[in-house]
């Protein structure tokens, strides 16, 4: 058995979590703050047997998709950290960990 950690953007959470359900996989969402933007993300939680991995991982890569963001002058992105023109960065996508799950219990 494997414990999927995906982190994604919070405009594609609603879409990877129905996708994931939809093909019967048990998912939790919580809410996450990213570190560079300070952006919010969603953190999906999915037990599944290993044979079921990359399908999962498939699901959320056809959702999860990446795109640009010009940040404000004025931004800060940190402790004393200030951009001084506009820069464009790239956001959304999945940062996605699988786990070996050693043991599992529902009760």
């Amino acid at each position: 058995m494997k414990l999927i950690l995906a982190i994604i953007s919070n405009d594609d959470s609603s879409k990877v979590q129905s996708a994931l359900t939809k093909e019967r996989y048990q998912v939790t969402r919580l809410a996450t703050t990213g570190g560079f933007l300070m952006a919010g993300n969603t953190t999906i939680i999915c037990g599944t047997e290993d044979d079921k991995v990359d399908r999962a991982i498939e699901i959320i890569g056809k959702y999860s998709k990446t795109r640009t963001q010009v940040v404000p002058a004025s931004a800060s992105y940190g402790v004393g950290m200030y951009s001084s023109f506009p820069v464009e960065v790239t956001i959304g996508g999945a940062t996605i960990f699988v786990l070996d799950v050693e043991r599992f219990e529902k009760v």
